[in-house]
């Protein structure tokens, strides 16, 4: 067995740097690719993995062409990255099939994209949109066509974020084999959509992967990036000089979540698109660990219930100031924190449990420790200057107290706090 299937400290820091650009430059003279992948949403936060791991010499399947396709120009923080970047909206028809079609040696596609709407009904039909045009763009055109990895998620059990404790779900452990829920998701509609196309295409196979709270490397404009919004918001704290508050409920704090390191998606993306044990299978992917604490909690009768996006109304200004003091990468706000997001994690209620079974038994050990991968990516957010570096994270056993909405103190295992 590769030791690649079975990591849990990260595909992509398994070479030094300098071995692996050497190790490109040959590839580059010899141009002798074995596959030839095309990232859409190459700049998100599993693609922005799946454009660091991909080329690498050691990579199975490889040496890799990447093709990456985003919407917007190309990051700076991406841009060392051996990657044919392509800027296309693929929401729109037209540029799609000019910028996709040409592109007839792809072997694999990794679809690791999504957009959000207001309603499931738009999201249903602009992410439906989104990847008809790019199937319709790429399979009639490459021939050497493959396998194409689907990346959906947990609300393929719970229904839309907005719905979830209001209509019924499926009981956990959550597994492969339940069947949809009797609502409109977008990940229904994009899944009847790859299986529809992929079978117009005869020797093409497919995979499915459902991600629960992605940790990863910040992607401007990402809806779902739990960690760059926690460290802007540490950060906004210690600015004005207050402190770090829990604005959630006593259940999310006393329960459990399991999270999904991006690392480990495309690693198991890349495992599924290779391995003949995961043709036309859907898998879910976590980090394989959880957390079920008791902090001793009261109910919390009485507690104000205030919502974290209602406490940084107004904070543009003091981030445009964190910013500029610190020399850091020119963002704004919403760029990099989405704190309606944070407050939909902070109040999920007990949590939830994933069985990745299915994945394990197919072939496919990876995992991660869950309060390693905060470190590392909020680490990597401090590194390249998208947060101030007087960041850290205090992992367990600390002596450090966490304030729950304002009402009481309390011993936390992990957290993030600023010196």
């Amino acid at each position: 067995m590769s030791w690649w299937w079975a990591g849990a400290i990260g595909a992509a820091k398994a070479k030094s740097y300098s071995k692996f650009i050497n190790k490109l430059e040959e590839y580059e003279q010899t141009r002798d690719y074995q596959s030839v992948g095309l990232v859409v949403g190459v700049t998100g936060i599993v693609g922005n993995s799946l454009a660091e791991i991909l080329p690498r010499p050691d990579t199975p399947g490889g040496p890799w062409k990447v093709y990456g396709v985003a919407r917007r120009p190309r990051p700076n923080w991406n841009a060392a990255y051996p990657v044919e970047y392509l800027q296309c909206d693929v929401s729109d028809q037209e540029d799609t099939q000019a910028k996709l079609s040409k592109l007839t040696d792809v072997t694999h596609i990794f679809y690791v994209t999504w957009d959000g709407r207001r309603t499931e009904a738009e999201n249903c039909q602009i992410n439906g949109a989104m990847l008809h045009n790019v199937l319709r763009s790429v399979i009639p055109n490459a021939p050497n066509l493959r396998h194409i990895c689907l990346q959906t998620g947990g609300k393929y059990y719970m229904g839309p974020l907005e719905f979830i404790g209001k209509i019924p779900s499926h009981d956990p452990p959550f597994t492969e084999d339940l069947p949809s829920l009797n609502i409109s998701l977008f990940y229904y509609t994009l899944e009847d959509i790859l299986f529809e196309e992929v079978d117009k295409r005869e020797g093409s196979t497919w995979s499915v992967h459902r991600t629960f709270g992605i940790f990863g490397f910040l992607s401007f404009g990402v809806l779902m990036n739990i960690i760059a919004t926690l460290c802007v918001y540490a950060a906004i704290c210690n600015h004005e000089g207050v402190p770090l508050l829990f604005y959630g409920t006593i259940d999310t704090w006393e329960g459990f979540q399991q999270v999904s390191d991006a690392e480990l998606i495309a690693e198991q993306q890349i495992w599924a698109a290779l391995d003949s044990n995961a043709r036309n299978e859907d898998f879910n992917c976590t980090n394989g660990d959880f957390e079920i604490e008791d902090y001793g909690l009261e109910d919390g009768k009485g507690c104000e219930r205030v919502r974290l996006e209602e406490i940084m109304k107004g904070k543009e200004s003091v981030w445009e100031e964190i910013v500029r003091e610190n020399q850091l990468q020119p963002t704004k706000l919403n760029e990099v924190a989405v704190w309606s997001f944070a407050d939909t994690v902070m109040n999920m209620g007990a949590g939830y449990l994933v069985s990745v079974n299915k994945s394990k038994e197919h072939g496919f050990l990876g995992h991660r420790n869950s309060k390693n991968s905060f470190v590392t990516w909020s680490g990597r957010l401090k590194s390249h200057r998208i947060v101030p570096s007087f960041l850290f994270v205090l992992c367990f056993p600390i002596n450090e107290k966490f304030r729950f909405r304002q009402k009481k103190d309390i011993k936390i295992h992990c957290c993030l706090c600023y010196c």
